[in-house]
């Protein structure tokens, strides 16, 4: 074998190595807060924490309506913390609506070592807890970019009333795999979140909100999506929406409008 075709395979393991060992680092960019940390809101809110396991504490904000319609359960990107996320609340909260948005464990004041089974867990656990205070016909879960997995996954595992998915990914593999497409990133990469997966089986009404010059994670995964389960998914185009600015947009805020007065 040819010299420099070693010199290919010991880079790509090489690379492929450091994407192991360094991934997070690359997929979450956490805002951490301090513990005593106060919000500050111009709408009532209440802060919570769940407690999962032994080490492991999950940071929440509740805006809350006296007499709320529902409630919207709200998964953010992968950056920053609920701090600042927060701000969309307004979005659903001028609908009548509860809001409550989560830190992912290392988030804001959120505790626990990141893993995926065990991130997926701890919405799970919160979700069951916030049954207790609402129906499912009340429940609405929102998933955001990298959130868009996490939502998608209690989507299939139980019965809300909406899934809204804005900018999502077909799967956490096919974007890692747009930025290093010569790694073997199906075996390196840790987090897979299969959100083609797991829509296939999501019984609820879904609704996909989608830039159409998205260049992080291109509109024509949510055209993938759609297609996995046509009859029960709904393609909102925002054109020229891109990955981070889609309430710049009135058509984003005339679907919330039509979706959460129904």
């Amino acid at each position: 074998m040819p010299s420099f075709i070693w010199y290919i395979i010991i880079g790509i393991a090489g690379l492929s190595i450091l994407v192991y060992f360094f991934q997070e680092r690359l997929i979450f960019k956490p805002e951490k807060l301090n513990q005593d940390f106060q919000f500050s809101y111009d709408i009532p809110f209440r802060e919570y924490f769940f407690d999962i396991e032994p080490g492991v504490r999950i940071n929440g904000l509740h805006f809350y309506r006296e007499a709320p319609k529902g409630l919207i359960l709200y998964f953010h990107g992968n950056s920053r913390s609920i701090k600042g996320w927060a701000r969309y609340a307004k979005d659903f909260y001028r609908y009548d609506y509860d809001v409550v948005l989560l830190d992912y464990r290392g988030f804001g004041k959120s505790t626990g070592k990141r893993g995926e089974k065990e991130m997926l867990n701890d919405m799970q656990v919160i979700y069951t807890q916030l049954k207790e205070k609402y129906t499912e016909a009340q429940l609405i879960v929102y998933g955001r970019s990298l959130g868009s997995g996490f939502a998608t996954k209690l989507a299939c595992d139980n019965s809300p009333r909406y899934l809204i998915l804005d900018s999502p990914y077909f799967n956490f593999t096919r974007v890692i795999e747009r930025f290093f497409p010569i790694l073997p990133v199906r075996i390196v990469l840790r987090f897979q979140l299969r959100t083609d997966k797991w829509i296939k089986n999501v019984r609820c009404h879904t609704y996909i909100i989608h830039g159409t010059k998205d260049w992080l994670i291109p509109i024509r995964h949510s055209e993938a999506l759609q297609k996995l389960n046509p009859q029960k998914i709904t393609l909102i185009r925002i054109h020229d929406g891109g990955h981070n600015n889609l309430p710049s947009f009135d058509e984003y805020h005339n679907f919330l409008r039509d979706i959460l007065k129904e």
